[in-house]
């Protein structure tokens, strides 16, 4: 009988180790790109296990096919529609993740760090805070306030006319002040089939993107990138100027793309794939994506916002 009570609780300790790895989990990759994913956990040491990731393939949240714990590791693996397998193997040390990703048949591995992503629910945007001093993230003058992503990248942004624009394929860019609460008003233009996007305290990211006239989507403009659909589709024509007004409070988030609200407190989960910094409970900064295809910027004011 002891004997019997000693396997069941071997078993039960086994278990609730598995079980240590559910939850929501912020990661830092090790590699020559900055670069935060994002994972949820659930069920981790039964046959019902699940997950969710960001970002393994097409900027998504991807996900993850299989769950396995052994000798203490745990291994998820996600599956694309094409192309290799991604292979995440970590383990528990003092409540950090500590891990690398794989792709099958390939040699190389990506280091990662992983710490429990913060709740944030204390901080609503109930009507409650005030507005701080504004902040001109761009004069129209210079690139002050701002550096490259990479700095190895070749740096094609430059300012015409009161324009901040780039020159793509180049960095995106990244402002050097860093934000908590705020509002901020932007004002941008894209050419035909602009991909881009404002990325807000360094993870998530509010889609640019040419598809005036298309149906809304979560790839499309104003969306919470492949999170959140805006509940119209208020784009203009392409080289026309369009705003975004974004109120970002904890993880409510409310966006107003070209005076119509199509975001209205909605709750950020998570990274989205844009992040290049996984420090959620942190002020961050706003990201300017660059790399894909053209934008140009002609307005970028912030506006902290406190109790």
């Amino acid at each position: 009988m002891r004997a019997m009570f000693g396997v069941i609780l071997l078993a039960a300790t086994a278990f609730a180790a598995d079980s240590d790895y559910n939850g929501r989990w912020d990661i830092t990759a090790v590699q020559q790109r900055p670069r935060a994913w994002w994972v949820e956990l659930n069920g981790v040491g039964t046959p019902g296990a699940s997950g969710k990731f960001v970002s393994a393939y097409a900027g998504d949240m991807n996900k993850i096919n299989e769950i396995s714990v052994e000798n203490g590791e745990i291994k998820w693996v996600i599956v694309p529609p094409e192309g290799a397998k991604f292979v995440y193997r970590a383990k528990l040390a003092g409540g950090k993740l500590e891990g690398t990703m794989q792709r099958e048949g390939q040699s190389a591995a990506t280091k990662f760090t992983g710490v429990r992503a913060p709740a944030l629910d204390n901080e609503k945007d109930d009507g409650s805070w005030k507005s701080g001093k504004t902040v001109e993230l761009f004069d129209g003058k210079d690139f002050k306030g701002w550096h490259a992503l990479l700095p190895n990248a070749e740096m094609k942004w430059s300012v015409t006319d009161g324009v901040l624009k780039n020159a793509p394929p180049t960095t995106d860019i990244v402002s050097d002040q860093k934000f908590w609460n705020f509002a901020a008003h932007i004002e941008f233009r894209i050419v035909a089939h602009s991909n881009s996007g404002i990325g807000l305290r360094g993870r998530y990211e509010i889609q640019i993107l040419d598809d005036y006239g298309k149906p809304a989507g979560t790839h499309g403009a104003a969306a919470l990138y492949s999170r959140v659909a805006p509940s119209v589709n208020a784009s203009k024509p392409a080289g026309e100027w369009q705003s975004y007004d974004i109120r970002l409070v904890g993880r409510d988030l409310t966006v107003v793309h070209n005076g119509q609200k199509v975001l209205d407190h909605v709750h950020v989960d998570g990274l989205t794939a844009i992040a290049n910094n996984a420090d959620e409970g942190e002020p961050g900064p706003f990201i300017v994506q660059g790399d894909h295809s053209n934008v140009e910027i002609r307005k970028f004011t912030v506006t902290p916002l406190t109790k």
